[in-house]
């Protein structure tokens, strides 16, 4: 089985860095968020753990922020989908 991992730097938000790695079956095998919300960023990451990158990115895409137009959980949908455009690009 083949790993492939990828990073992300997120914008509008607390967190810096978002890294994550899937395997060949487009699974996330594991997501870790640097900086913003320790305790949100851990169960975040914890539910994703297992879940195929389309669904999550379903599930997370739009999520606001209070009163800002993006939230970490939408910029880990964003972080995805721009993996999936960069492997397009292979």
């Amino acid at each position: 089985m083949n790993v492939h991992a990828y990073q992300y730097t997120p914008t509008c938000v607390c967190s810096r860095k978002i890294i994550f790695t899937l395997d060949d079956n487009d699974t996330i095998l594991d997501l870790r968020v640097v900086g913003g919300c320790p305790g949100n960023s851990l169960g975040i990451s914890a539910l994703v753990k297992g879940q195929k990158r389309e669904d999550v990115i379903k599930k997370l895409e739009g999520i606001k922020c209070g009163s800002k137009s993006t939230s970490c959980p939408d910029q880990i949908s964003k972080a995805l989908k721009e993996y999936n455009k960069k492997t397009e690009e292979i």
